[in-house]
């Protein structure tokens, strides 16, 4: 099954209902990470740090845009609609990606086991039946790695450390863990992405992988494994959230709201 446009796509309504969540769900997460990204904008503990988080965050973002474009052409409202107008209900980015920043160790270990789980998540998808992601995919793809490897650079840094910082990235860890089942929900209709080709693999052999691959960046940071996810506070892939991404919302719509037909 491939599909090489939208027109293709809009024909078959069990996969275009599929898509259309899925990419909301890559959107919102970018989106939304690549706002709290921005908040570290000046107080970064180094320059280079702060350089560097500002550049993700502006990566971050367009990578929503590139998703939002996608929906845009599967029939969803324009881009700034979608980024801006819809409610907190409506958003299905994971929990994770919409907590308060918290301390520099807990920003880092959150961006950098996310990044792992984008990568997984990408590479799901670099052979997508839909032409369009695909393509998209690739682009994005080459700013991740770097992305990676930023975080990664930091993540070990701060676990060879020891003493203060060693202690605030274990703290940090473990405050991302109570978030991470949710990270993995792939939503209501993996079973059609998978059979449709959208994505390669799902949930269960994403999460198989990650483990692999943070198991070893844990033995080099010298950090405990912290055993299983537990379940779920909130399922943000449901369209459940808490007070933070309220306050994010509101913090990020601020200036589109004051004239919501303006164009710059």
């Amino acid at each position: 099954m491939k599909f090489e446009n939208a027109e293709q796509v809009m024909q078959n309504r069990e996969v275009h209902q599929a898509l259309v969540r899925w990419l909301y769900q890559l959107a919102d997460d970018e989106l939304v990470l690549g706002h709290r990204d921005s908040e570290w904008l000046g107080l970064c503990p180094d320059i280079e740090g702060d350089v560097a988080f500002s550049s993700v965050a502006q990566d971050e973002v367009g990578h929503a845009v590139l998703y939002f474009d996608l929906l845009h052409e599967l029939g969803e409202p324009d881009p700034d609609n979608m980024a801006y107008e819809r409610s907190v209900g409506d958003r299905f980015n994971a929990t994770l990606v919409a907590r308060d920043n918290g301390d520099w160790a807990y920003s880092v270990a959150r961006h950098f086991l996310y990044d792992l789980f984008d990568d997984l998540r990408l590479e799901a998808m670099s052979d997508s039946s839909y032409l369009p992601l695909k393509q998209g995919v690739a682009k994005i793809r080459r700013e991740e790695f770097y992305h990676l490897l930023h975080m990664r650079t930091w993540f070990v840094r701060l676990g060879q450390a020891g003493g203060e910082a060693g202690e605030r990235l274990a703290a940090g860890v473990r405050k991302v863990w109570n978030d991470l089942a949710d990270l993995f929900d792939f939503g209501p209709y993996e079973e059609v992405l998978l059979k449709s080709g959208i994505i390669s693999f799902g949930s269960e052999e994403l999460k198989r992988r990650w483990t692999e691959r943070v198991r070893e960046l844990f033995a080099e940071a010298r950090l405990e494994w912290p055993g299983e996810f537990p379940e779920a506070e909130l399922k943000g892939r449901r369209g459940e959230h808490g007070e933070e991404m309220k306050n994010l919302l509101s913090t990020m719509t601020e200036v589109y709201d004051l004239d919501p037909a303006a164009r710059w």
